[in-house]
């Protein structure tokens, strides 16, 4: 199924005044735009003009393809909660223009996101456009437009998205690139092209990372309990592959990454956020999930504040997903009020259980518990003392959880909010990493990471500990 972005704007100059409407249509995993719609409508209202961008911009989505899935980005907050089912439409002029607009898709394919004003430069300029040409006594003229001229040139190839940490449009497209612009496949030492998917602030590549913490052995071992999927062992080949360490045969024939089909739609992107901090984070505590279920300290409410402002102005987080421990429900809950979403619950995004060594030190429980902690640091099927959780049993879960999550969320943007452990599963098992690289792991509270699941199964982290939103 095609994935459109329908980018639309209105303004009058009065409010009721002189006004028009401007609307873009691009393809979700280029960036690509693909129509411009604007038109100068007489006198009306802001709200107004911005329903009939709206209304112009869906029409235009259905004229290319009555299949699609549309994602409409709107800086009118009243549009996205009103046409979202969230706020009533009480304003007798705005009733029929949004029932007009819920009639030309299925509700099931339309999802609507609020952006601040200044990611929708390019309808806005479209509005002033149409307005301006109102004023002189004629209609908007797409020969006559200098909005974005960049997104409509022929010969420059697709803009460069911009978007938040996992943006869905923004990834495939560097994929789309990449795979344009990638060497020979069968070429041992080929690189991934500039632009390509493994990309953002503190980014993953296939190079060993650097020891970090207590390991036992340095040889990799098979995911743990079986917990990795064909979409894990497919993230591990393409792993291999961009490294140049995949067998020539697996060069010759790649079933992912630089030599999968390009049209794969856009992915299902998690960004995976830390909870803030507890009283026991800056004393290195165990804190799972079997322990006193601590909430945020001062300090982690103001880091839940400060990744919320970071995350609406980024703007394209569609669904929140929390753990249940009260850390990351507070956590979510700061950034949903910014957001304006609900948070859902899931189960298996809780933290691993520690048993016995809840409230503990490493020190405490390596003078407590010696025996029990090096058979805990040597094998990832060993439980902490007092039948805790091991990292077997909480990577089954978190996979399991992954996999639901990536069908109920297929292509869009989604924050998690969760714990150490499960953000340090879910990266280990994209990267097909061995157990012990949870040890090699440093994830800070508050921290964001990303990473994108497409349909062929293939995983690509994107973003792993960015904490430049707490400086």
């Amino acid at each position: 199924m095609r994935e459109f972005i329908v980018e639309a704007d209105g303004g009058s100059r009065g409010n009721p005044g002189p006004a028009g409407y401007g609307s873009v249509v691009a393809d979700a995993a280029t960036g690509q735009t693909l129509v411009e719609r604007a038109e100068y409508i007489g006198i009306a209202t802001n709200n107004v003009a911005e329903y009939k961008g709206l209304v112009a911009g869906l029409r235009a989505a259905r004229e290319l393809d009555p299949t699609a899935s549309v994602r409409v980005r709107m800086d009118s907050k009243l549009v996205v909660e009103q046409m979202s089912g969230r706020w009533k439409i009480k304003h007798p002029d705005m009733k029929p223009l949004a029932a007009e607009a819920a009639r030309i898709f299925p509700a099931s394919q339309v999802t609507y996101e609020w952006i601040p004003r200044e990611r929708n430069k390019h309808a806005d300029r479209l509005a002033n456009e149409a307005m301006d040409a109102g004023k002189r006594g004629e209609q908007w003229s797409p020969s006559a437009s200098t909005a974005e001229p960049a997104a409509r040139a022929t010969t420059a190839g697709p803009p460069e998205p911009s978007g938040p940490p996992g943006d869905a449009a923004a990834g495939a497209a560097r994929a789309r690139a990449a795979l344009a612009g990638a060497r020979d496949d069968t070429t041992p030492s080929a690189t991934p092209a500039s632009g390509a998917p493994l990309e953002g602030r503190g980014e993953l590549r296939a190079q060993p990372p650097a020891t970090r913490g207590a390991t036992t052995s340095d040889t990799p071992r098979p995911t743990a309990g079986g917990a990795a999927s064909e979409a894990d062992r497919r993230a591990a080949r393409t792993v291999a592959a961009a490294s140049g360490t995949a067998t020539p045969a697996e060069r010759k024939a790649p079933t992912v990454g630089w030599g999968a089909a390009p049209d794969m739609g856009a992915p299902a992107t998690f960004v995976l956020l830390r909870h803030g901090e507890t009283p026991l984070t800056p004393q290195k505590r165990f804190s799972g999930s079997g322990g006193s279920d601590p909430s945020l300290s001062d300090a982690g409410r103001e880091q839940a504040e400060r990744v919320a402002a970071a995350l609406a102005a980024r703007g394209t987080i569609q669904a929140i997903v929390a753990s249940p421990l009260a850390r990351t429900r507070q956590t979510a809950g700061a950034v949903a009020a910014r957001l304006g979403l609900d948070v859902t619950i899931e189960e298996g995004l809780r933290e691993t259980d520690f048993g016995a060594w809840e409230g503990l030190t490493f020190g405490e429980v390596r003078e407590r518990y010696p025996d029990d902690l090096n058979a805990w640091l040597a094998s990832p099927r060993a439980e902490p003392t007092g039948g805790g959780e091991s990292f077997t049993a909480t990577a089954r879960r978190v996979a399991a959880a992954r996999d639901r999550l990536i069908a109920a969320y297929a292509g869009r943007t989604v924050l998690l909010v969760t714990h150490v452990t499960p953000i340090k599963s879910l990266v280990r098992l994209a990267l097909g990493a061995p157990p012990e690289s949870l040890f090699r792991m440093e994830l800070s509270a508050a921290s964001l990471s990303a990473v994108a699941y497409y349909a062929d199964g293939n995983a690509s982290v994107r973003l792993f500990n960015d904490t430049s939103h707490l400086r």
